[in-house]
């Protein structure tokens, strides 16, 4: 275990592996787990919110825990896999205390001589430390000076004692989250629908506000409908609109279906009518057709088109995969509904071909594409029968409307809270350990 001479700055500690005794990871640190204790006394460290390979969340216990060093933490291999339930004397530290703002004491509070007794500070961090007798303690803030908001200017940073601040223990009606999201600014969109799923609403809805709209938006695909339509009614509706034309248009379809109609229209409204048309569109069809699960926004290329500009469209990485597998080629216009279809060009065949082979000269006019109103389970055979990850979807004039993807068919297969059973990591046997939670 760390000497007791070593501090270690939580934020440090997110996303960190941890390993069991023989070196198999098990999972990694999401968030840390205090207990607030009285009279300026530091708050016990009781353990660690740990993420768990199938996305459940489970609590390790700092006495489970031999080692903290080299970027790695080493468990005894004795894990409790009950999904992890905070209790109400418990306080997530990076949930819950990053980015509060505090009052600093005066000289005689503790060490602090820079401020003014009550002067306001934001968190930015906070430090444990191993005490003689081998708890670990939260023993100092690292805050900075400065009013709150996120267009202030950087202030001055400084490191204090636990004691020499108050206010963690009061419910804080407008808490920032930018340091929260450094924290966490390398997951990927479904981790971090991950961390967002498991704040409490209050959180959760000042994280989503700090968040640009880019961001949010592929956040937002990642969670269960309930907490979407929670986030998005937490919005300022010019807001909520930006974040809905950032969405893909079938996602924003499905999130736009969930609510009120008159709520619905109001923000159809109030985004771009280029971004509204097509999501009017997919809002036409049933939800369980082709034009229901399909995207608007498909690879599109005219026939004169070449192999080497369609690997450019292919290379963009702001598209999922699926969409990528293959282009579509059609007469202009190209933005859906195109003109004439004539069929599509599959990825790997772009990779066999020279550059400058045109669309037209390799295109694939066999296969028949689906009607918007092909229902899923023939979505679903269609998809197997041609060993395809996705299928055109093509009106009466011969015009491509868009195209379903495996993974909104699987969306739509799948259980309707599968994206909640998810976040929680499924159900998997649980192992009682002595901590007894």
């Amino acid at each position: 275990m760390t000497g007791a001479s070593s501090r270690v700055f939580v934020s440090h500690l997110a996303g960190m592996a941890v390993f069991d005794p023989s070196g198999d990871q098990v999972g990694r640190i999401r968030d840390l787990v205090v207990s607030l204790r009285l009279g300026g006394r530091p708050p016990k460290v009781l353990g660690f919110v740990v993420e768990v390979v199938s996305k459940r969340r489970v609590f390790l216990p700092m006495n489970r825990v031999t080692s903290l060093e080299s970027g790695q933490v080493i468990t005894t291999g004795v894990i409790n896999m009950r999904r992890f339930e905070q209790r109400p004397t418990e306080t997530l530290v990076l949930a819950e205390l990053l980015d509060r703002r505090v009052a600093l004491r005066g000289p005689d509070g503790g060490e602090v001589q820079a401020g003014e007794e009550g002067e306001t500070v934001t968190v930015l961090d906070v430090a444990m430390v191993q005490t003689r007798s081998r708890e670990w303690e939260i023993d100092k803030v690292f805050v900075e000076k400065g009013k709150a908001g996120r267009l202030r200017r950087k202030g001055e940073t400084l490191t204090v004692d636990w004691s020499a601040v108050t206010g963690f223990a009061l419910r804080e009606e407008d808490q920032g989250a930018a340091n929260l999201l450094a924290t966490f600014e390398q997951l990927r969109p479904a981790d971090l629908a991950n961390v967002l799923h498991h704040l409490s609403p209050k959180r959760r809805s000042e994280v989503a506000a700090a968040l640009d709209d880019d961001r949010l938006a592929d956040v937002m695909e990642e969670l269960p409908e309930d907490d979407q339509v929670a986030i998005l009614a937490g919005l300022h509706q010019e807001r909520a609109a930006d974040v809905l034309e950032a969405m893909d248009p079938d996602d924003a379809a499905d999130l736009l279906s969930e609510l009120p109609p008159d709520d619905a229209e109001r923000l159809l409204q109030l985004m771009e009518p280029d971004e509204a048309a097509p999501v009017r569109r997919l809002l036409s069809y049933e939800e369980h057709t082709a034009g229901g699960l399909m995207t608007t926004e498909p690879i599109v290329l005219e026939p004169d088109a070449t192999v080497a500009e369609a690997l450019a469209r292919v290379r963009n990485a702001d598209l999922k995969p699926a969409q990528a597998a293959q282009v579509y080629v059609c007469r202009p216009p190209t933005e859906t509904p195109t003109g004439t279809y004539l069929g599509l060009v599959h990825f790997q065949r772009l990779l066999r071909e020279p550059p400058y082979t045109l669309l037209g000269a390799i295109v694939d006019g066999d296969l028949d594409p689906l009607s918007p109103e092909t229902e899923l389970p023939r979505i679903t055979s269609y998809l197997a029968t041609y060993n395809m990850v996705a299928a055109p979807v093509v009106d009466v004039r011969d015009h491509l409307l868009g195209a379903v993807t495996v993974d909104d068919v699987l969306d739509h297969i799948l259980p309707e809270d599968w994206r909640e059973s998810a976040l929680h990591g499924g159900d998997i046997p649980e192992e009682v350990a002595a901590d007894g939670r």
